[in-house]
């Protein structure tokens, strides 16, 4: 059951969260390439709470706040990639994943793996 749903930015994990009450139910994972992207690699909500349209609020939130952000929205994760197709409104802050920013992703999650 369902309290009180909210969606946070947790910067220090660099994630969004969806909490229900204190809990963690789901994030979108991102990494900020340290100039103008932030780039999008996977959205989760726990299986418990699917069905709900809990991600689609996750997604909006996240990139709403990203775009306010001056940041360019860099679509790795598949559920980011099939959110924007039908919210065009973000299309003038999208960039197409390049292999640079593609090596930035790949090295900032190897570095995560070997903490």
């Amino acid at each position: 059951m369902l309290t009180a749903i909210t969606i946070r930015h947790n910067p220090d994990r660099m994630r969004y969260e969806v909490l229900d009450g204190d809990t963690v139910i789901g994030q979108a994972a991102y990494i900020d390439d340290g100039g103008s992207h932030r780039i999008f690699y996977h959205t989760v909500i726990d299986e418990d709470f699917g069905g709900q349209g809990l991600a689609g609020r996750l997604a909006g939130h996240a990139l709403e706040e990203t775009v306010a952000a001056g940041l360019k929205i860099v679509p790795v994760c598949p559920y980011i990639k099939k959110y924007l197709a039908s919210h065009t409104q973000y299309a003038a802050s999208v960039q197409v994943p390049t292999p640079a920013l593609l090596g930035v992703l790949d090295s900032a999650l190897d570095r995560r793996a070997r903490r």
